[in-house]
């Protein structure tokens, strides 16, 4: 998988970043994703979460994770078919995670920043793949499915 990192904030620790290409990489091949996938995520603080979430999302307040899927349906859908024979790269689309909210809710789950920060990056990106939690059955297939990803890599509450 291509990971494009960026963080706006310049607070990232070499092994956060390195935890995030990793967990990316490991759920990736839990999920069975085309290897020349392609997925960006970028590190911002409060302040610009929150700009992203009003701006996009019309929720003016600061969240923790935001994915923008490339891939969602759209009535332009018809222009590439089945049929086409285009080799591009799957691009899965965009992740931003608040450095901010990552270390506030790690402090209030008790648990640690790595921790809280493999659990957002694997939030969005089985947001980034289809999943949601909008109605009680689909929250329980994608927390067990996020629970089991990050027990199995090793980061556990």
């Amino acid at each position: 998988m291509e990971i494009l990192l960026y963080d706006e904030t310049n607070r990232l620790k070499k092994s956060e970043k390195k935890l995030i290409d990793e967990i990316l990489e490991f759920a990736a091949e839990k999920l069975s994703l085309e290897e020349d996938a392609e997925i960006s995520v970028t590190i911002v603080d409060n302040n610009r979460i929150q700009e992203i979430n009003k701006t996009y999302r019309n929720k003016d307040y600061a969240t923790d994770v935001i994915s923008f899927a490339m891939e969602d349906e759209t009535e332009d859908d018809w222009l590439i078919s089945d049929e086409d024979e285009i080799d591009l790269p799957r691009v899965l689309g965009d992740l931003f995670i608040s450095i901010d909210k990552t270390a506030e809710q790690a402090e209030d789950y008790g648990h640690s920043f790595e921790r809280e920060l493999g659990f957002l990056v694997v939030h969005g990106l089985l947001h980034l793949n289809g999943y949601d939690h909008m109605t009680e059955t689909e929250e329980k297939e994608m927390f067990t499915l996020q629970e089991k990803i990050l027990k199995e890599y090793g980061l556990e509450r």
